[in-house]
Protein backbone atom coordinates (compact mmCIF):
# COMPACT_ATOMS: atom_id res chain seq x y z
CA UNK A 1 0.00 0.00 0.00
CA UNK A 2 1.51 3.36 -1.05
CA UNK A 3 2.05 6.08 1.51
CA UNK A 4 -0.21 9.11 1.64
CA UNK A 5 1.35 12.58 1.49
CA UNK A 6 1.05 15.40 4.02
CA UNK A 7 2.28 18.99 3.92
CA UNK A 8 3.04 20.74 7.21
CA UNK A 9 3.15 24.51 7.47
CA UNK A 10 3.82 26.97 10.27
CA UNK A 11 6.45 29.52 11.09
CA UNK A 12 7.57 32.87 12.37
CA UNK A 13 8.60 31.50 15.76
CA UNK A 14 9.87 28.23 17.19
CA UNK A 15 6.50 27.78 18.92
CA UNK A 16 4.86 27.39 15.51
CA UNK A 17 7.38 24.77 14.44
CA UNK A 18 8.29 22.45 17.33
CA UNK A 19 4.77 20.94 17.64
CA UNK A 20 4.92 20.17 13.92
CA UNK A 21 8.27 18.47 14.45
CA UNK A 22 6.78 16.37 17.26
CA UNK A 23 4.04 15.12 14.92
CA UNK A 24 6.46 14.60 12.01
CA UNK A 25 8.63 12.28 14.09
CA UNK A 26 5.59 10.15 14.95
CA UNK A 27 4.21 9.71 11.43
CA UNK A 28 7.40 9.63 9.38
CA UNK A 29 7.13 5.90 8.62
CA UNK A 30 3.52 6.08 7.45
CA UNK A 31 3.46 9.32 5.42
CA UNK A 32 5.44 11.17 2.75
CA UNK A 33 6.16 14.47 4.48
CA UNK A 34 6.86 17.94 3.05
CA UNK A 35 7.06 21.33 4.74
CA UNK A 36 6.17 24.77 3.38
CA UNK A 37 7.41 27.81 5.27
CA UNK A 38 8.96 31.19 4.64
CA UNK A 39 12.19 31.60 2.73
CA UNK A 40 14.25 32.88 5.66
CA UNK A 41 12.26 32.13 8.85
CA UNK A 42 13.37 30.05 11.82
CA UNK A 43 11.24 27.18 10.50
CA UNK A 44 13.65 26.66 7.57
CA UNK A 45 16.59 25.98 9.89
CA UNK A 46 14.60 23.76 12.26
CA UNK A 47 12.97 21.63 9.56
CA UNK A 48 16.13 21.12 7.53
CA UNK A 49 17.78 19.73 10.67
CA UNK A 50 15.31 16.81 10.67
CA UNK A 51 15.89 15.95 7.00
CA UNK A 52 12.41 16.86 5.79
CA UNK A 53 11.88 18.35 2.30
CA UNK A 54 11.43 22.10 2.77
CA UNK A 55 9.97 24.67 0.38
CA UNK A 56 10.12 28.42 0.99
CA UNK A 57 7.46 30.81 -0.27
CA UNK A 58 6.93 34.57 -0.16
CA UNK A 59 4.94 35.77 2.83
CA UNK A 60 3.94 39.07 4.32
CA UNK A 61 3.63 39.96 7.97
CA UNK A 62 0.05 40.19 9.19
CA UNK A 63 -0.45 43.41 11.17
CA UNK A 64 -3.34 44.74 13.22
CA UNK A 65 -2.30 48.35 12.69
CA UNK A 66 -2.11 50.72 9.70
CA UNK A 67 1.28 50.66 8.04
CA UNK A 68 2.47 51.27 4.47
CA UNK A 69 4.17 47.87 4.61
CA UNK A 70 0.68 46.33 4.65
CA UNK A 71 0.27 47.38 1.02
CA UNK A 72 3.52 45.69 0.02
CA UNK A 73 2.61 42.61 2.02
CA UNK A 74 -0.66 42.17 0.10
CA UNK A 75 1.44 41.51 -2.98
CA UNK A 76 3.80 39.24 -1.04
CA UNK A 77 0.85 37.17 0.19
CA UNK A 78 -0.60 36.97 -3.34
CA UNK A 79 2.78 35.84 -4.64
CA UNK A 80 2.97 33.32 -1.80
CA UNK A 81 -0.46 31.97 -2.75
CA UNK A 82 0.67 31.40 -6.32
CA UNK A 83 3.90 29.75 -5.18
CA UNK A 84 2.06 27.56 -2.67
CA UNK A 85 -0.54 26.54 -5.25
CA UNK A 86 2.18 25.56 -7.71
CA UNK A 87 3.96 23.51 -5.03
CA UNK A 88 0.78 21.77 -3.90
CA UNK A 89 -0.14 20.83 -7.48
CA UNK A 90 3.26 19.14 -7.80
CA UNK A 91 3.30 17.50 -4.34
CA UNK A 92 -0.38 16.43 -4.50
CA UNK A 93 -0.84 16.11 -0.71
CA UNK A 94 -3.74 14.27 0.87
CA UNK A 95 -3.73 16.62 3.88
CA UNK A 96 -2.39 19.99 5.07
CA UNK A 97 -1.50 20.44 8.76
CA UNK A 98 -1.01 24.02 9.95
CA UNK A 99 0.35 25.33 13.25
CA UNK A 100 -0.14 29.02 12.53
CA UNK A 101 2.04 32.01 11.76
CA UNK A 102 1.66 34.38 8.86
CA UNK A 103 3.31 32.07 6.32
CA UNK A 104 0.43 29.59 6.65
CA UNK A 105 -2.24 31.84 5.12
CA UNK A 106 -1.06 31.50 1.49
CA UNK A 107 -0.68 27.73 1.95
CA UNK A 108 -4.19 27.34 3.34
CA UNK A 109 -5.78 29.56 0.68
CA UNK A 110 -3.99 27.55 -2.01
CA UNK A 111 -5.03 24.24 -0.42
CA UNK A 112 -8.65 25.34 -0.23
CA UNK A 113 -8.62 26.26 -3.93
CA UNK A 114 -7.36 22.75 -4.68
CA UNK A 115 -9.91 21.10 -2.34
CA UNK A 116 -7.22 19.60 -0.10
CA UNK A 117 -8.36 18.86 3.51
CA UNK A 118 -6.86 21.22 6.10
CA UNK A 119 -6.20 20.57 9.80
CA UNK A 120 -5.28 23.48 12.09
CA UNK A 121 -3.94 23.52 15.64
CA UNK A 122 -4.20 26.72 17.71
CA UNK A 123 -1.87 26.89 20.71
CA UNK A 124 -2.99 30.08 22.45
CA UNK A 125 -6.17 30.97 24.31
CA UNK A 126 -7.14 33.49 21.64
CA UNK A 127 -6.39 32.65 18.00
CA UNK A 128 -3.62 34.46 16.19
CA UNK A 129 -4.48 36.57 13.17
CA UNK A 130 -3.37 33.84 10.75
CA UNK A 131 -5.77 31.32 12.28
CA UNK A 132 -8.54 33.94 12.48
CA UNK A 133 -8.29 34.12 8.70
CA UNK A 134 -7.65 30.43 8.09
CA UNK A 135 -10.16 28.67 10.35
CA UNK A 136 -13.08 29.13 7.97
CA UNK A 137 -11.24 27.01 5.39
CA UNK A 138 -10.28 24.26 7.85
CA UNK A 139 -11.69 20.76 7.84
CA UNK A 140 -10.83 20.22 11.52
CA UNK A 141 -9.53 22.55 14.23
CA UNK A 142 -7.65 21.50 17.38
CA UNK A 143 -6.92 23.71 20.39
CA UNK A 144 -4.66 23.59 23.43
CA UNK A 145 -6.97 25.47 25.81
CA UNK A 146 -10.62 24.80 26.63
CA UNK A 147 -11.25 28.53 26.46
CA UNK A 148 -10.22 28.70 22.78
CA UNK A 149 -13.07 26.53 21.54
CA UNK A 150 -15.51 29.44 21.71
CA UNK A 151 -13.66 31.23 18.89
CA UNK A 152 -14.24 28.44 16.38
CA UNK A 153 -17.21 26.50 14.95
CA UNK A 154 -18.14 23.87 17.53
CA UNK A 155 -18.85 21.09 15.04
CA UNK A 156 -15.27 20.95 13.77
CA UNK A 157 -13.28 21.97 16.86
CA UNK A 158 -11.70 19.64 19.42
CA UNK A 159 -9.77 20.53 22.59
CA UNK A 160 -6.73 18.26 22.89
CA UNK A 161 -3.96 20.20 24.66
CA UNK A 162 -0.55 20.83 23.14
CA UNK A 163 1.44 18.15 21.27
CA UNK A 164 4.56 17.56 23.37
CA UNK A 165 7.69 16.23 21.69
CA UNK A 166 8.54 12.89 23.27
CA UNK A 167 12.25 13.58 23.68
CA UNK A 168 11.57 16.47 26.09
CA UNK A 169 10.02 13.93 28.49
CA UNK A 170 12.97 11.53 28.37
CA UNK A 171 15.70 13.54 30.10
CA UNK A 172 17.99 12.30 32.86
CA UNK A 173 18.39 14.29 36.08
CA UNK A 174 21.85 12.84 36.75
CA UNK A 175 23.02 13.60 33.21
CA UNK A 176 21.69 17.14 33.52
CA UNK A 177 23.54 17.85 36.76
CA UNK A 178 26.73 16.28 35.40
CA UNK A 179 26.53 18.32 32.21
CA UNK A 180 26.11 21.53 34.21
CA UNK A 181 28.69 20.61 36.85
CA UNK A 182 26.10 21.26 39.56
CA UNK A 183 25.89 19.48 42.91
CA UNK A 184 22.87 17.92 44.66
CA UNK A 185 22.76 20.34 47.58
CA UNK A 186 20.78 23.18 46.01
CA UNK A 187 17.83 23.22 43.58
CA UNK A 188 18.30 24.31 39.98
CA UNK A 189 16.42 27.20 38.37
CA UNK A 190 16.32 27.30 34.58
CA UNK A 191 15.64 30.67 32.94
CA UNK A 192 14.46 30.78 29.32
CA UNK A 193 13.60 34.07 27.65
CA UNK A 194 12.60 32.69 24.26
CA UNK A 195 14.60 31.89 21.13
CA UNK A 196 15.98 35.42 20.87
CA UNK A 197 16.39 35.96 24.59
CA UNK A 198 14.79 38.74 26.61
CA UNK A 199 16.84 41.81 27.53
CA UNK A 200 14.90 42.78 30.66
CA UNK A 201 14.87 39.22 32.01
CA UNK A 202 18.58 38.75 31.28
CA UNK A 203 19.53 41.99 32.99
CA UNK A 204 17.37 41.34 36.06
CA UNK A 205 18.68 37.79 36.49
CA UNK A 206 22.29 38.98 36.34
CA UNK A 207 21.61 41.81 38.78
CA UNK A 208 20.16 39.22 41.17
CA UNK A 209 22.81 36.52 40.79
CA UNK A 210 24.48 37.02 44.16
CA UNK A 211 21.18 36.50 46.01
CA UNK A 212 19.96 33.73 43.69
CA UNK A 213 23.13 31.65 43.86
CA UNK A 214 23.13 31.79 47.66
CA UNK A 215 20.31 29.21 47.60
CA UNK A 216 20.00 27.99 44.01
CA UNK A 217 22.04 26.94 41.01
CA UNK A 218 21.15 28.86 37.85
CA UNK A 219 20.89 27.78 34.21
CA UNK A 220 20.45 30.86 32.05
CA UNK A 221 19.47 30.34 28.40
CA UNK A 222 19.84 33.95 27.33
CA UNK A 223 19.54 33.98 23.53
CA UNK A 224 21.90 34.55 20.63
CA UNK A 225 24.72 37.05 21.25
CA UNK A 226 23.51 37.65 24.83
CA UNK A 227 26.23 35.85 26.81
CA UNK A 228 27.99 37.89 29.50
CA UNK A 229 31.56 36.61 29.41
CA UNK A 230 32.40 38.30 32.71
CA UNK A 231 30.11 35.78 34.44
CA UNK A 232 31.25 32.62 32.65
CA UNK A 233 33.37 31.32 35.54
CA UNK A 234 30.70 31.56 38.26
CA UNK A 235 30.42 28.10 39.87
CA UNK A 236 26.63 28.18 40.41
CA UNK A 237 25.75 29.90 37.15
CA UNK A 238 25.75 28.43 33.68
CA UNK A 239 24.74 30.46 30.63
CA UNK A 240 23.99 29.35 27.10
CA UNK A 241 22.80 31.15 23.98
CA UNK A 242 20.60 28.20 23.08
CA UNK A 243 20.25 24.57 24.17
CA UNK A 244 18.90 21.83 21.91
CA UNK A 245 20.03 18.21 22.38
CA UNK A 246 20.83 18.65 26.09
CA UNK A 247 17.61 20.46 27.02
CA UNK A 248 15.68 17.33 28.17
CA UNK A 249 18.47 16.46 30.64
CA UNK A 250 18.71 20.04 31.93
CA UNK A 251 14.93 20.22 32.44
CA UNK A 252 14.95 16.82 34.19
CA UNK A 253 17.30 18.38 36.76
CA UNK A 254 15.31 21.63 37.04
CA UNK A 255 13.17 22.46 40.09
CA UNK A 256 11.76 25.82 38.91
CA UNK A 257 11.61 27.41 35.47
CA UNK A 258 11.36 31.11 34.67
CA UNK A 259 9.90 31.51 31.20
CA UNK A 260 8.00 33.59 28.71
CA UNK A 261 4.34 32.69 28.18
CA UNK A 262 4.49 30.94 24.84
CA UNK A 263 1.94 28.12 24.80
CA UNK A 264 4.20 25.39 23.48
CA UNK A 265 6.88 26.01 26.12
CA UNK A 266 4.55 26.23 29.10
CA UNK A 267 2.68 23.06 28.10
CA UNK A 268 6.03 21.25 27.97
CA UNK A 269 6.86 22.45 31.48
CA UNK A 270 3.38 21.41 32.59
CA UNK A 271 3.97 17.91 31.20
CA UNK A 272 7.28 17.82 33.12
CA UNK A 273 5.54 19.13 36.28
CA UNK A 274 8.07 21.95 36.74
CA UNK A 275 6.53 24.90 38.61
CA UNK A 276 6.80 28.09 36.57
CA UNK A 277 7.25 31.80 36.98
CA UNK A 278 5.85 33.14 33.73
CA UNK A 279 6.95 36.59 32.55
CA UNK A 280 4.73 37.14 29.49
CA UNK A 281 5.45 39.52 26.66
CA UNK A 282 3.72 42.82 27.37
CA UNK A 283 1.04 44.42 25.22
CA UNK A 284 3.74 46.71 23.82
CA UNK A 285 5.50 43.65 22.39
CA UNK A 286 2.63 41.35 21.42
CA UNK A 287 -1.12 40.98 20.93
CA UNK A 288 -1.47 39.85 24.57
CA UNK A 289 -1.70 36.09 23.99
CA UNK A 290 1.11 35.31 26.43
CA UNK A 291 -0.61 37.33 29.16
CA UNK A 292 -3.79 35.28 28.73
CA UNK A 293 -1.82 32.01 28.62
CA UNK A 294 -0.02 32.94 31.82
CA UNK A 295 -3.21 33.92 33.65
CA UNK A 296 -4.91 30.68 32.63
CA UNK A 297 -2.03 28.62 34.02
CA UNK A 298 -1.88 30.72 37.19
CA UNK A 299 -5.63 30.29 37.74
CA UNK A 300 -5.21 26.52 37.49
CA UNK A 301 -2.39 26.54 40.02
CA UNK A 302 0.48 25.63 37.70
CA UNK A 303 2.45 28.88 37.84
CA UNK A 304 2.85 32.44 39.04
CA UNK A 305 2.64 35.41 36.68
CA UNK A 306 5.17 38.24 37.00
CA UNK A 307 4.39 41.10 34.62
CA UNK A 308 7.46 42.52 32.90
CA UNK A 309 6.83 46.10 34.01
CA UNK A 310 6.92 44.83 37.62
CA UNK A 311 10.08 42.79 37.11
CA UNK A 312 13.07 43.79 39.23
CA UNK A 313 15.51 42.07 41.56
CA UNK A 314 13.16 42.37 44.53
CA UNK A 315 10.08 40.93 42.80
CA UNK A 316 12.09 38.19 41.07
CA UNK A 317 13.55 36.96 44.37
CA UNK A 318 10.15 37.23 46.06
CA UNK A 319 8.44 35.11 43.38
CA UNK A 320 11.24 32.54 43.40
CA UNK A 321 10.93 32.09 47.15
CA UNK A 322 7.14 31.84 46.96
CA UNK A 323 7.13 29.19 44.27
CA UNK A 324 9.94 27.21 45.91
CA UNK A 325 8.17 27.24 49.26
CA UNK A 326 4.95 25.94 47.65
CA UNK A 327 6.49 23.75 44.94
CA UNK A 328 4.73 20.52 45.97
CA UNK A 329 1.33 22.20 45.84
CA UNK A 330 2.09 23.41 42.31
CA UNK A 331 3.34 19.96 41.26
CA UNK A 332 0.27 18.19 42.63
CA UNK A 333 -2.03 20.42 40.59
CA UNK A 334 0.12 19.90 37.51
CA UNK A 335 0.05 16.12 37.94
CA UNK A 336 -3.74 16.20 38.16
CA UNK A 337 -4.09 18.25 34.97
CA UNK A 338 -3.62 15.66 32.26
CA UNK A 339 -6.67 14.76 30.19
CA UNK A 340 -4.93 12.82 27.44
CA UNK A 341 -2.06 12.70 25.01
CA UNK A 342 -2.41 15.54 22.49
CA UNK A 343 0.40 14.22 20.32
CA UNK A 344 -1.17 10.77 20.02
CA UNK A 345 -4.57 12.31 19.35
CA UNK A 346 -3.17 14.30 16.43
CA UNK A 347 -1.34 11.27 15.08
CA UNK A 348 -4.58 9.23 15.22
CA UNK A 349 -6.58 12.01 13.56
CA UNK A 350 -4.01 12.37 10.76
CA UNK A 351 -3.75 8.60 10.21
CA UNK A 352 -7.53 8.30 10.07
CA UNK A 353 -8.02 11.26 7.74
Amino acid sequence: MSKKTIVFTGGGSAGHVTPNIAVIHEIRNEWNIHYIGSKTGIEKELIEKINTPYFGISSGKLRRYIDFENVKDIFRVLKGCMEARSLLKKIKPDLIFSKGGFVTVPVILAAKSLKIPIYIHESDITPGLANKISYRFATKIFTSFDETKTYFPEHKTKVIGSPIRKEILQGSMSKGRKLLGFDHTRPIITIMGGSLGAKTINETVRESLKQLTANYQIVHICGKNNLDHHLSSASSYRQFEYVHEDLPDILAATSIVITRGGSNAIFEFLALTIPMIIIPLSLHQSRGDQILNAKAFENKGYSLTLEEDKLNSHTLLEYVETIHKNKEEFRNKMRASFKGNALQTLVDEINNS
